[in-house]
């Protein structure tokens, strides 16, 4: 089965990493952060501002792999400050309130400057 590197200026973009990666009819999507991709800034300082920017973000990715957010099977967040989880949710429940996805939330390990969050997702596409 081969390997699809997934790309598009609608998120987001590192030399380091793949934005997401398409193998047959499953899309992961790297672990995205609230930049505003049109600016290359972050999105605002708030957990709901940086929550639903990522969310946009991974979004784009999954459209540019042949998906929607409707196919995403499981997500993993990761916060910065956990004490940020209820600001997280309200914004969550917004892009997931049907037929949830599997989800995961820890403490995200490294001090990224400004960064409040970091999602990855997986993606499973109708055949």
């Amino acid at each position: 089965m081969s390997k699809q590197i997934i790309r598009t200026d609608r998120a987001p973009s590192s030399p380091l990493y793949s934005q997401g990666v398409r193998v047959g009819s499953t899309i992961y999507v790297s672990g995205t952060v609230g930049i505003d991709p049109a600016t290359g800034q972050m999105a605002g300082t708030t957990i709901q501002e940086q929550t639903r920017q990522a969310f946009r973000n991974c979004e784009a990715i999954v459209e540019a792999g042949g998906g929607k957010l409707a196919d995403v099977v499981q997500v993993t967040v990761l916060l910065t400050n956990p004490d940020d989880f209820a600001g997280m949710n309200e914004e969550y429940a917004k892009v997931f309130s049907t037929d949830l996805p599997a989800r995961a939330v820890a403490k995200l390990g490294v001090v990224l400057p400004n960064v409040l969050i970091s999602v990855m997702l997986t993606a499973q596409l109708s055949d």
